[in-house]
């Protein structure tokens, strides 16, 4: 017996991945001809407008009205409008209109009485790229709830309106389902029948209920707790032994949960925000009538003298100090030195030349 090839039995599974793919892409391009085309008659209809004045200029009004009503259902009119249907970078819209150039002269000259809904008769009737709304794909089939209400008025009919999609309901939020007619978790049917169905929120301390308050609950949401009237009340975290938070954080309870925060920098350990709230002061502050203060360890208020080598001076800091050299000096070697300036020695003046005495010059004797 001859064995089969595994890459020919692969084939009909990538024959059928393929006719999927095929479908697919058939289906969003029906979407996006229908798109173009409501976009071609929202557009012819604009133009439409736009041109209804055309040909009034003011002063002799009999001739204008009967020179208008020419104008109205001319052949310039209807070249002036369809120029104006599509920019010069819509591909799809030029050449949808240039393939269907007749079917607009037929609805302008013969049917636009009759049919004045344009997209109805172009779109829809005609070159069959849409569908009437609430329906969907290629026979134009009525979606999930029906046509008047899609998804019973509770999502969104994939392809409503256009010849593709498949008519699947994308429920809106709180709805689930094939035709979106059940509450998700943590809603309720406030109202419900075959037909329809009011999803409500449910108190935000349920994971699911029956009704809008927190004794209606069927379960209480992580963070919520039964309390002895079998209502779902809020844990307080914050009160609970050992606390849930850092040694340099306190708790903040809030509904169904918790938060920690960071303890002000002049704290050792706090219950709350800002300096109201220290257990006790961190290192380089002080109580000072029930407020953490600042140490200033260059007043001497520190347990020992700072900054004791020579040529030192103290600098105070929140919470802590600072050593740096004296004016005049800079740290070598860990020491406080001289600076070279100061090394440097001074320049002595050059001393002013007495003037020179003019010595008497001898005179002959005559």
């Amino acid at each position: 017996m001859r064995s089969i090839r595994p890459s020919l039995l692969l084939l009909p599974c990538l024959l059928l991945l393929l006719g999927i793919s095929r479908t697919a892409d058939a289906k969003r391009d029906m979407k996006s001809a229908c798109t173009t085309c409501r976009q071609v008659t929202d557009n012819f209809k604009k133009g439409i407008e736009r041109t209804a004045k055309q040909g009034f200029g003011g002063g002799n009004t009999a001739w204008e009205e009967r020179t208008l009503s020419k104008y109205e259902t001319s052949e310039i009119r209807l070249t002036e409008v369809l120029e104006a249907v599509c920019d010069s970078s819509s591909f799809e819209c030029n050449r949808m209109v240039e393939e269907h150039e007749d079917l607009f002269e037929t609805w302008w000259f013969k049917r636009k009485a009759k049919h004045p809904d344009l997209h109805k008769w172009f779109c829809v009737e005609s070159v069959k790229v849409c569908c009437p709304k609430g329906a969907y794909g290629p026979q134009c089939k009525d979606c999930v709830g029906g046509s008047d209400r899609p998804c019973h008025g509770n999502g969104a009919c994939d392809g409503d309106a256009t010849r593709g999609g498949d008519g699947h309901c994308s429920c809106n939020h709180g709805y689930e389902g094939e035709s979106c007619l059940a509450c998700i978790d943590g809603y309720f049917g406030e109202v419900k029948n075959d037909t329809f169905t009011l999803c409500s929120e449910c108190h935000a301390s349920c994971q699911s209920c029956s009704g809008g308050t927190n004794q209606d609950c069927d379960e209480c949401k992580a963070g919520w707790e039964e309390d002895e009237q079998d209502a779902c009340v809020d844990v307080n975290e914050c009160s609970k032994d050992p606390a849930p938070c850092g040694e340099e954080e306190y708790c903040i309870n809030n509904d169904g949960s918790f938060s920690c925060k960071g303890c002000d920098k002049v704290c050792s350990g706090c219950t709350g925000a800002g300096v109201d709230g220290c257990r006790d002061c961190a290192t380089g502050y002080h109580d000072v009538e029930g407020t953490c203060t600042d140490v200033d360890e260059c007043s001497g208020g520190g347990a020992e003298a700072v900054c004791t080598a020579d040529h030192q001076q103290c600098v105070n800091t929140p919470g802590a100090h600072l050593c740096v050299c004296a004016e005049g000096h800079e740290e070598r070697d860990g020491e406080c030195v001289p600076s070279a300036l100061s090394e440097e020695p001074e320049e002595e003046e050059p001393e002013e030349e007495e003037p020179a005495t003019e010595r008497p010059q001898a005179h002959d004797d005559l």
